[in-house]
């Protein structure tokens, strides 16, 4: 559960133990000089002592010596432009705290916070403070996103499924999110037999020079060769109906080569056409999805694997 911003007043006091805490919009984070002491005492008077413009629920304070603290407060109201402070929590202290500048991280994004904090080894019990794009800056307490296995076939590289799931990710309501990515390689898997021609599915994937000549089944090349298809289950049903038989046939589908187990994995099959499938840890997507279907797909993920937790 992320707590609520957008103008509403942020209830502080069990926020210290959450993980994956981004405040957005990062509107509401306030980044402020201070040269007190750097203890939760000193903090808690000073930031108390304060008033508040009603849209602040995150203070960073920061000294000459570059130390940082990170404080939520609880505002009296919303209403006046400027509120008194009701509450004070002490996220993170200096020893906590990681700055780290990084222009190409979008500090509005909960899964670019997520990559950039583990990037720079901070810690589920740290707190990440990033001066991402346009200078803007957010953190991320306590950091501890989901990995997705993408697993995917490639040529192409990089492979299509992922590249889509990172563009999902780039602008998406979701939790962090960081993918590891899991490649079949296609050239790998015709190596394992030597036939007299490879049928493979279409041009698109790039796989156009083998140990021997390569066949094009979307084009429903004629005459019929002695050829060992590199394919799955719906370029077979596609055989069947061109020749009336089945070739020898390399195994290609990522839905079919994965073994599951208990990690988070995200992949394609051509036997799905319209809709996602959830089984276990493991989603699936059709072969030809679009950013709209993953995007739904990831939400409904999302909330069965923090079930898990």
């Amino acid at each position: 559960m992320h707590p609520k911003m957008n103008g509403a007043i942020l209830e502080v006091g069990n926020l210290k133990q959450q993980q994956n805490f981004v405040p957005l919009p990062y509107r509401c984070v306030s980044f402020q000089p201070y040269e007190g002491d750097m203890t939760a005492e000193a903090i808690e008077r000073y930031v108390l002592a304060r008033e508040l413009y009603r849209r602040t629920d995150v203070i960073i304070l920061h000294n000459a010596s570059q130390a940082y603290a990170v404080v939520a407060v609880q505002r009296a109201g919303s209403e006046s432009l400027f509120t008194a402070v009701e509450k004070v929590e002490i996220l993170a202290l200096p020893d906590e705290c990681v700055f780290i500048s990084d222009p190409d991280t979008d500090p509005g994004n909960r899964s670019a916070m997520a990559k950039i904090a583990l990037k720079h080894g901070v810690s589920p019990q740290q707190t990440a403070i990033v001066l991402g794009a346009f200078d803007h800056v957010n953190i991320i307490h306590h950091p501890q996103p989901l990995i997705l296995r993408v697993i995917e076939v490639v040529p192409p590289e990089p492979p299509k499924l992922y590249r889509m799931i990172e563009q999902v990710l780039s602008y998406a309501d979701l939790p962090p999110i960081v993918l590891e990515l899991e490649t079949i390689d296609l050239r790998d898997l015709a190596s394992t037999v030597s036939p007299e021609a490879y049928l493979v599915p279409c041009r698109s994937g790039g796989l156009t020079q083998l140990s021997a000549p390569v066949y094009f089944l979307d084009e429903r090349p004629n005459p019929r060769q002695n050829w060992t298809l590199l394919g799955c289950e719906r370029s077979l049903q596609f055989h069947r109906h061109y020749y009336g038989d089945e070739p020898p046939r390399v195994e290609m589908c990522p839905r079919q080569l994965h073994r599951p187990d208990d990690k988070a994995t995200f992949l394609k099959c051509c036997l799905l056409e319209y809709d996602f499938e959830l089984t276990g840890h493991t989603l699936t997507v059709p072969w030809g999805t679009d950013l709209k279907l993953i995007e739904a797909a990831l939400k409904q993920f999302f909330t069965q694997e923090t079930a898990y937790e």
